[in-house]
């Protein structure tokens, strides 16, 4: 089974390529309070269907690339 992971584009500036932020909360060891934590991933994108500010699933995938290792799996459509 691949790593899916859920997040927001915040750039499509690059060709065939999405900056995804992913956001997670993660609690402290001593204090147990929960923060959020995010992390930037580059994604495979296919022609220019995705805009910033969507929100979608990416899955992990062979390397295409230094640091591109996923690819977007889906667009999540919010009403």
């Amino acid at each position: 089974m691949k790593k899916k992971l859920k997040g927001a584009i915040i750039s499509d500036k690059m060709k065939n390529t999405a900056v995804v932020k992913v956001d997670r909360l993660v609690a402290h060891p001593k204090y147990h309070k929960r923060f959020k934590v995010s992390k930037k991933y580059k994604a495979h994108t296919e022609g220019d269907n995705f805009k910033v500010g969507d929100v979608v699933i990416i899955e992990a995938c062979r390397p295409m690339s230094k640091d591109k290792k996923f690819r977007i799996v889906e667009k999540i459509v919010s009403n």
